[in-house]
């Protein structure tokens, strides 16, 4: 069992900056694939972001050269850093840790319970 939670959400105005983090305790989280993800009003849950033990990170298009993934093994915490914020950024943003990396809601294994992010034009 993995337990999972963000913090770091609130409200900002369009171009300001957020950090996201992600605590997870549990199983060992160097093995975990460790996922952001967000779901706007009336949207389906998107992917945002991953990384894996290594380091290794993706993006979704829409937050390239503006959002940057990070994690701490020795922490076992993950960052979300996010500038550039726009007002479609809005969104509940969920932390994620699942084995392998996806960007499929079905395939995650374990879920935070999600922090809001608002950005104001």
């Amino acid at each position: 069992q993995v337990q999972v939670v963000e913090s770091g959400g609130g409200l900002v105005q369009a171009g300001a900056s957020l950090r996201l983090s992600c605590a997870a305790s549990g199983r060992t989280f160097s093995t975990f694939v460790m996922h952001w993800f967000r779901q706007a009003p009336g949207k389906e849950r998107e992917f945002v972001s991953a990384i894996g033990w290594s380091g290794t990170a993706s993006y979704t298009d829409s937050v390239k050269g503006r959002f940057t993934i990070s994690r701490d093994n020795a922490k076992n915490t993950v960052y979300l850093q996010m500038n550039s914020l726009r007002p479609d950024d809005t969104a509940v943003y969920y932390c994620a840790a699942n084995v392998g990396f996806t960007t499929a809601t079905t395939e995650v294994t374990y879920w935070g319970q999600g922090t809001q992010v608002t950005v104001s034009s």
